[in-house]
């Protein structure tokens, strides 16, 4: 079965971020596919949907602004796989109005129905600890 085309993987790529920038955790799961695994720093296995969207849930309501500021992003698309890898700051405002500017780079899988069914998510995990409070 054929890969993604670039038009859908951008397509995900762009309602993805959007959807975290405006809370929408709802957009975020539809977007997801129910097997997706997530690796994101300091876990000791891959996070399951569940989990995943409790972690974005969470982020969403300690922050009360967010925006990704991408510095660079780039498709990948084969017969096997296709998914983008993304550099970016996510600037982000607490509720007691700390803020953070996390430089990110995400690689993320799209499968062949245009859902994100695997995403590794690199960054320095000290740098939300303003959230943390």
């Amino acid at each position: 079965m054929p890969a993604a085309t670039a038009e859908v993987i951008a397509d995900v790529a762009d309602r993805l971020f959007s959807a975290i920038e405006k809370s929408d955790v709802d957009a975020v799961d539809r977007l997801w596919s129910d097997g997706i695994a997530v690796w994101r720093p300091g876990a000791r296995r891959d996070d399951d949907k569940a989990r995943a969207l409790r972690v974005i849930d969470w982020f969403v309501t300690v922050t009360t602004e967010r925006h990704y500021e991408i510095l660079d992003r780039q498709l990948f698309d084969s017969a096997t796989t296709s998914g983008f890898v993304q550099q970016h700051v996510l600037h982000a405002t607490g509720h007691a109005g700390q803020l953070i500017a996390l430089r990110v780079c995400i690689v993320i899988r799209i499968d062949t129905n245009g859902q994100i069914d695997r995403i590794d998510e690199y960054f320095d995990p000290a740098g939300i600890a303003p959230l943390m409070d």
